[in-house]
């Protein structure tokens, strides 16, 4: 399965283990997110170490497996999909990540319940992951 997955889910990944993580690292998900996913998680590292329980060696060895598993799309190749997605999308810090699941055609791992107002693309939140793949609620 296909997905593109916004940056609160691995937000959540690197602040605690549990489900998100485990679905996170199902072998049969592909992930896909915008090239600027990475900024975002050095802008806020020490907040997010401030949040867990994670050694600041563990949160980097974390973020080079998540960095592994998801492959990053460039601005220029999702550009043609920018003013469908402003369309639809909500809030505007969104617009990345729908204009990529629309290349790719495929759905959202999203826990923002206003990315599912929209119809053009499938918003699956953890819990309907975790249901897919028979992970067990946590």
């Amino acid at each position: 399965m296909n997905l593109v997955v916004d940056a609160n889910i691995i937000f959540s990944v690197l602040i605690k283990s549990g489900k998100t993580e485990e679905i996170l690292f199902e072998s049969s998900l592909n992930l896909f997110s915008p090239e600027f996913i990475f900024e975002e998680f050095n802008k806020y590292k020490k907040e997010i170490l401030e949040k867990t329980y994670r050694s600041e060696s563990e949160f980097e060895k974390l973020m080079l497996i998540i960095k592994k598993k998801i492959a990053t799309v460039s601005n220029e190749e999702t550009e043609e999909y920018i003013t469908g997605a402003e369309e639809i999308s909500p809030d505007p810090k969104d617009v990345d990540y729908i204009a990529l699941a629309l290349k790719l055609k495929c759905g959202l791992w999203s826990q923002d319940k206003a990315l599912s107002g929209q119809s053009r693309v499938k918003v699956y939140t953890t819990e309907e992951l975790a249901r897919i793949f028979s992970y067990a609620k946590t």
